[in-house]
């Protein structure tokens, strides 16, 4: 039988230095069939955070690797290659896309933006770890 798991879509820093997506199956190996649960992680904290209608950064790295959680809102990311993915309320991603060792920061090169879509506010849960 195989074991059930849980889909991490992680952003990620390959190795050009440059921001991209992938998916990984997180198992889930603890508690009971009617509620399956990943092992315990580690986490060093959260945040939560409001965006008005019309926010949208500039290009930027990951400071810490963190779950990006949407509660409210619609949330798009922009990579270099152009391409950009959309996150709605109850989607999440694991933001992991840091600077590279020893890397001055290019916003040609480096990172992701990300904006607010749509006529309500952004709100979302980001948790470091």
């Amino acid at each position: 039988m195989t074991t059930p798991s849980f889909t991490q879509v992680q952003l990620y820093t390959d190795t050009d230095g440059r921001a991209r997506w992938r998916e990984q199956p997180i198992a889930l190996t603890e508690g009971k069939p009617q509620a399956r649960l990943s092992p315990l992680m580690a986490s060093g904290g959260y945040q939560l955070r409001e965006s008005p209608v019309g926010f949208r950064s500039e290009f930027h790295c990951t400071g810490e690797p963190q779950w990006v959680f949407i509660l409210a809102g619609q949330m798009e990311i922009g990579l270099q290659d152009g391409s950009s993915r959309v996150f709605g309320p109850g989607q999440h991603f694991h933001s992991a896309d840091t600077l590279p060792a020893g890397a001055r920061f290019d916003p040609t090169l480096h990172g992701h933006w990300s904006r607010q879509v749509g006529d309500a506010p952004l709100v979302t849960l980001f948790v470091r770890g």
